[in-house]
């Protein structure tokens, strides 16, 4: 086997750039991603073992049943490494596992994790962001669960970030002051966008039994979210005298982050009662939603954020499910590729290693001994030139099928092998030259 080594230009790495589509919709109290529907294996459970709206990471675990047959786990034994994971079992209940199981695997000099890890995006509603600018007064600055909201004081030094982009990404300006403001947030984990969501590519779309009542998009692309689509007059809300809501801004998107913010809060249908949006008592879920309409502060309710719809009233439940929210958006993934010319050239890579190549019967030792081996040098090579006439052999000609390429390392180490979707007859007097794509 000979070995032909690459040249500086048969080697080029390049960035492939993508802008995937993702689409989330919302209805009901569930989040459907990509429109894909819930499937259901042949165990009962969902295919994917996450929820309907979930991503699987690695699609670990497929049509299992815990405590049937067992989910698959990762695991590192305990060294001086240092090596840990980043997520961990933190009790017996999370695996599935008896209490011995349990002990027996905490005092073991074993670390496990679990699959299938999984990511979808929530919704957090902060009626209260800010009241004071220092974290540790417990007695101001309470968020929605009874305690300071920490999502949202650690994104004002973004939000401030970002200003020269837009004056509605600030914390204070004359568009409002997001201390004071209720915040309706879209947390998107990075799983569904890669480095960055694409500007301009952002939009949300407010359905009222399946009419569009509203809808926005980053038109300018710098962040605003502007309505531009929706006719109600807000008569209520007045904002430099103008009660039309097209052209409104409505928030912002932090595209590195994945997190769309919303503060309108005009309403988006007249004729809808404040029951769009019920009341929620202490027992059914969180207790800082009322009452309310159609607003894009309301934006995505019932994705992953808590509200209950089995535990609503019969009449405020038929309200609810009258409504349903779209997001769509582009992501930007950049995978760094290496392109390799591998050159079969004229008289060159024309000899096979298959036995089959060498015909059948002869002996392929000449000579060996303690110190000497010696091949049969006069073996005959199989002609399997293709004749045009019956019972008639061709001239031979010396080719080969190309199947495969190997790649080797500076220290001729396998290190990956292509493999062609059909063999290529590669005969003495042509060249070829073959086009490997790596994804890194």
């Amino acid at each position: 086997m000979s070995f032909k080594k690459f040249e500086p230009k048969d080697i080029l790495l390049n960035t492939m750039k993508a802008h995937p589509s993702c689409e989330f919709f919302i209805y009901n109290g569930n989040v459907y991603y990509n429109n894909t529907p819930q499937l259901l294996g042949s165990n009962g459970g969902q295919v994917l073992n996450v929820p309907p709206g979930y991503l699987s990471l690695y699609e670990y675990n497929i049509d299992r049943v815990l405590n049937v047959n067992n989910f698959i786990y990762p695991f590192i034994r305990k060294d001086s490494a240092r090596a840990s994971f980043k997520t961990i079992i933190a009790s017996s209940s999370e695996g599935g596992w008896t209490p011995n199981e349990w002990e027996s695997a905490v005092n073991s000099e074993v670390l496990y994790g679990e699959y299938p890890l999984s990511a979808s995006i929530t919704r957090k509603y902060i009626t209260k962001p800010s009241s004071s600018a220092d974290p540790s007064d417990a007695s101001a600055a309470w968020g929605p669960e009874g305690e300071y909201n920490k999502q949202f004081v650690a994104l004002k030094n973004r939000l401030d970030f970002y200003g020269n982009r837009s004056k509605h990404y600030l914390v204070s300006s004359s568009f409002g002051n997001k201390n004071t403001q209720t915040l309706n947030t879209i947390n998107i984990p990075s799983i569904f966008y890669g480095s960055q969501i694409q500007p301009g590519s952002v939009c949300l779309k407010f359905y009222w039994t399946g009419s569009l009542a509203g809808e926005l998009r980053d038109v300018k692309q710098n962040g605003e979210l502007i309505q531009v689509s929706g006719t109600h007059q807000d008569t209520a809300f007045s904002h430099d005298n103008n009660s039309d809501p097209l052209g409104r801004v409505a928030g912002v998107v932090l595209y590195d982050e994945g997190i769309i913010m919303l503060t309108g809060s005009w309403k988006l249908d007249g004729d809808v009662a404040n029951t769009f949006l019920p009341a929620i008592s202490a027992s059914s879920g969180p207790t800082w939603y009322s009452a309310d309409s159609p607003r894009w502060i309301n934006f995505g309710a019932g994705g992953n954020d808590q509200i209950q719809v089995n535990n609503m009233p019969g009449s405020d439940e038929a309200q609810f499910v009258k409504t349903s929210f779209n997001m769509s958006f582009r992501g930007t993934t950049e995978t760094q590729v290496m392109t390799m010319f591998a050159h079969a050239k004229r008289g060159e890579v024309n000899y096979s290693n298959n036995p089959t190549y060498i015909q059948y019967g002869q002996d392929q030792v000449n000579f060996t001994s303690s110190h000497v081996y010696e091949e049969n040098n006069e073996r005959m090579l199989v002609n399997f030139v293709s004749s045009s006439y019956t019972n008639y052999s061709a001239s031979f000609k010396r080719q080969v099928y190309v199947s495969r390429v190997a790649l080797y390392d500076e220290h001729k180490n396998l290190i990956g092998v292509a493999t062609l979707a059909n063999p290529v007859l590669k005969e003495e007097d042509q060249d070829y030259t073959f086009k490997l794509k790596l994804d890194i």
